[in-house]
């Protein structure tokens, strides 16, 4: 494993970068109804709890794909995911595999990593000084 090593610079970026995409989808579709599914247009209105993790989906999602603002906006990710799962899953069913929260479990660790290691290689912030980051 250890001919892995020399590319965990270049994985942490896959990894942000990816995440982050597949973040924002949520917000676009709740958002902007696309792509079309079970949640589309949830958030339209911005009168509900889907609106407003819809704006925290679409708009972290983008910072933490582009690596801007990564490490707060990965900490705000990661509570917003936190929360959907303890209100929107968990009380349906107590194991996530049955109550459909395991995405938003690991969303919620993923983005807690990205907050403590920030955005890595590939990224604004790491083309900034580190005065700024």
């Amino acid at each position: 494993m250890n001919m892995l090593s020399r590319w965990q610079p270049q994985l942490h970026a896959i990894l942000r970068i990816v995440s982050g995409l597949l973040f924002m989808e949520h917000g676009t579709q709740k958002l902007l109804s696309f792509p079309p599914g079970d949640m589309a247009g949830m958030g339209t209105g911005l009168n509900s709890l889907p609106a407003y993790a819809g704006v925290i989906e679409l708009i972290c999602g983008f910072l933490i794909a582009i690596g801007l603002f990564t490490r707060p906006a990965a900490f705000l990710a990661s509570g917003t995911m936190a929360a959907a799962y303890w209100i929107a899953h968990a009380p349906q069913n107590p194991f996530p595999v049955n109550n459909m929260g395991d995405a938003a479990i690991l969303y919620c660790f993923v983005f807690l990593y990205f907050a403590a290691a920030g955005a890595g290689p590939w990224s604004v912030d790491g083309s900034r000084p580190a005065l700024i980051r």
